[in-house]
């Protein structure tokens, strides 16, 4: 069974903040209306998913852009099995 978020068997994490940073996190958690807790979720999990999407995407240099760019502007050209393939279903 998957967790919820709400489940407290989940997982926990314990963090070590300064009493400055404390009162940061809770006076920013009070001005949004939420608990200290969903108020840290959030902005960890927000996080965390713009790290992995931009880990997940592929950048390309200049001359990749130019060779990624001049494949898709190409005409259309089945290779020989495709070829092959395509013409046993008549098209």
């Amino acid at each position: 069974m998957k967790p919820t978020p709400n489940d407290a068997k989940a997982g926990r994490f314990d963090l070590r903040l300064n009493p400055m940073e404390k009162q940061r996190i809770q006076s920013a958690a009070a001005l949004k209306g939420q608990q200290v807790s969903v108020f840290i979720r959030e902005i960890m999990l927000r996080e965390a998913d713009a790290i992995l999407a931009a880990h997940a995407a592929s950048q390309l240099d200049a001359e990749q852009t130019r060779r990624f760019m001049a494949a898709l502007d190409a005409p259309f050209a089945p290779n020989e099995k495709l070829a092959r393939a395509l013409a046993r279903t008549g098209r």
